[in-house]
């Protein structure tokens, strides 16, 4: 099979996962609407990166060197961090072929571009047309057919998307597409979010917030924005999450979302926070290079370059990877945001599996848009009793670790631990 033939066998498969996992039971009009809507936005390429912060996961998982650890890939950086912490395996699993070819272009070219700087150029930077003849060169010819077909693949216009490192990756996909066009909006409305990353600390961050980015969300047309879940869909944002979001609020999305965009500009220091610079500037600190993902920093390449061998990534939903696997294999489990999009039956699917295969002091984390686990609030009590029974929430450790989550955006960190 060609790359395009294996692109077209990916595309059904995804469609047919994507919508499994997206579907709501027995739904309303509306929502069986809204659900088929952002099953057809999320069979994109939404992330351009992951949005989960590294330093809190890493505190909350405690990596060991027999870890064996089952993730969501997303846009593959978390999994090259955790290495750092020097795990003895880890599986990364997603519905949506761009994120499996994203992970699997950043696994190859850090096996096979020739050093750090090469390899900064192309995801660091990722902006520069020597990056596609970085991948022509380097790493076109070490990639399966289907991750080559997706980044050879030709658009409409033309190009090819292994453009996007050429005209700039962080730019790309749903996510940085629609961070662009609420800048233009913002510099429509005379608003400049990003003079934000000119500050050299907090009190100046907060002084430019205050007068570049506050004044947004007192106009009426952001309010009403905010109020709709078809626009959120480009922030990966499916109708369940935007549920969640809305109950949190009280009915006032622009006051949670204004609330969370102000901790994000104001709450870290701008120096080591990326997820500002990629939210203000749609880049990272590519002069400094503080303000980057832990994966691209030069003191962990050979370490992570080392270790990629402990790394497979399967195009497969979390649920049926671990049907297959044996019990007591695995402990540690990062689910990202997924359970979000979960119904009741999901949820209990997915977590008889994560209990059936967690060993001993297995350790489970994720993240929802509002403050409650989606277990707790969607399972029947008796149902919830019987499946953790043996696991530990730790709630203060949970919240601590929400407060100090640089990307600002969840209203909900959340570990589990099995004690028996």
């Amino acid at each position: 099979m060609d790359g395009g033939g294996a692109m077209v066998a990916l595309a059904r498969s995804k469609t047919a996962a994507i919508k499994k996992a997206v579907y709501r039971a027995a739904p309303g009009k509306k929502q069986a609407l809204l659900d088929r809507l952002f099953a057809l936005w999320f069979a994109r390429f939404v992330y351009n990166q992951i949005w989960e912060d590294p330093v809190v996961d890493l505190e909350a998982l405690q990596l060991q060197p027999d870890s064996q650890v089952v993730t969501i890939a997303s846009g593959g950086c978390n999994i090259l961090n955790y290495l750092v912490a020097d795990p003895a395996h880890i599986t990364a699993l997603d519905l949506n072929p761009a994120h499996i070819a994203l992970t699997r272009l950043k696994l190859a070219s850090l096996k096979h571009l020739p050093d750090h700087e090469s390899f900064f150029q192309f995801f660091g930077v990722a902006k520069n047309q020597e990056n596609v003849d970085l991948y022509r060169q380097y790493l076109a010819a070490h990639l399966d057919e289907a991750t080559r077909g997706f980044w050879e693949h030709r658009s409409i216009l033309g190009g090819e998307r292994i453009e996007f490192f050429a005209k700039g990756l962080y730019r790309k996909a749903l996510l940085g597409k629609f961070i662009g066009f609420l800048h233009a909006f913002g510099r429509i409305a005379g608003s400049h979010p990003e003079r934000i990353l000119s500050a050299r600390s907090l009190e100046e961050q907060r002084e430019i917030y205050d007068r570049e980015i506050e004044p947004l969300f007192e106009l009426k047309l952001v309010r009403l924005l905010a109020r709709q879940p078809i626009v959120l869909y480009s922030l990966g944002i499916p109708a369940n999450q935007f549920d969640a979001m809305k109950q949190d609020s009280s009915g006032d999305l622009a006051e949670l979302i204004r609330f969370r965009i102000r901790r994000l500009a104001c709450d870290f220091d701008l120096s080591e926070n990326y997820f500002a610079w990629q939210a203000f500037g749609r880049h990272y600190d590519v002069k400094d290079r503080r303000a980057t993902p832990p994966y691209l920093k030069g003191e962990y390449y050979a370490t992570i370059r080392g270790r990629l061998d402990r790394v497979e990534v399967k195009l497969q939903s979390m649920t049926d990877y671990l049907g297959a696997q044996d019990a007591a294999s695995k402990d540690r489990y990062i689910l990202l945001d997924s359970v979000d999009w979960m119904d009741a039956t999901m949820l209990a699917d997915l977590w008889a599996q994560i209990r059936r295969t967690a060993k001993p002091g297995a350790r489970v984390i994720f993240r929802t848009a509002g403050a409650e686990s989606p277990f707790t609030e969607k399972l029947d009590p008796a149902v919830f009793a019987r499946l953790f029974e043996g696991w530990h929430y730790h709630e203060a450790d949970s919240k601590r670790w929400l407060a100090q989550d640089r990307s600002a955006i969840y209203g909900g960190f959340h570990l589990y631990s099995r004690v028996a």
